[in-house]
């Protein structure tokens, strides 16, 4: 069973192979490590990446802009695992947060040494303008607010549902119809494309340039 304190000896060899004088317990953080000429780094030990660990380090850095997070390599094929569909996210919040993030081996490894994932660094935020306009134009799209925040296991109504939804109950009022009469008894412009793709499999072509409501779709739209 793997302690925080086997997490130590690791980085502070790292640290002093990089001209460091490393002391442990200082003050109430876990690694200090002084250079003249360098920021203070410090060093939060923990075996698993944690919301208390990532907390301890905001607050390291009221003294310090060199922090780092290290938590325990992953040791077994599950937790190798696990590690890869996480790291990603773990490492884009350490970036965001301008913290650094080590994997260090459990216990003196010299064929395993500690790996720096990131660096601290000041996070300046790139806007995806992409995702930006695609935000503002499903916010701008949608009649009124269908959804409730924080609804899980739940259909979310987007504005391309609105519109699928409106086209759906003008057939199942009216009967089949051509596309640039629906067009005009909905007002949905995208009425076309909404029809030949069926996403939701509420409509049949019946023949060129008519559809009609399914039995799934009769069912689903009430």
């Amino acid at each position: 069973m793997f302690k925080e304190t086997d997490l130590y000896l690791p980085v502070k060899n790292f640290l002093e192979g990089k001209g460091y004088e490393v002391k442990a317990e200082v003050t109430g953080a876990d690694v200090v490590a002084m250079q003249e000429g360098h920021p203070t780094v410090i060093v939060e030990l923990k075996l698993a990446f944690t919301l208390d660990l990532v907390l301890q380090g905001v607050d390291r850095q009221t003294l310090t802009e060199d922090v780092y997070l290290a938590i325990l390599a992953p040791n077994t094929p599950q937790k190798r695992k696990n590690w890869r569909k996480k790291q990603r996210d773990y490492q884009k919040l350490c970036r965001k947060l301008g913290l650094g993030l080590m994997l260090v081996p459990a216990g003196e490894d010299e064929g395993n040494p500690v790996t720096v994932l990131l660096d601290p660094a000041p996070y300046t935020p790139r806007k995806n303008r992409k995702k930006e306009t695609r935000l503002i134009k499903e916010f701008t799209s949608r009649s009124g607010d269908p959804n409730t925040g924080g609804s899980t296991r739940k259909t979310i109504v987007t504005a391309y549902r609105q519109d699928a939804i409106r086209c759906a109950e003008v057939l199942k009022e009216k009967g089949e119809m051509k596309v640039a009469d629906l067009r005009t008894e909905t007002g949905v412009v995208k009425t076309a494309s909404i029809l030949q793709k069926n996403y939701y499999g509420w409509f049949e072509r019946i023949s060129r340039g008519v559809y009609a409501l399914t039995d799934k779709g009769k069912v689903e739209i009430s």
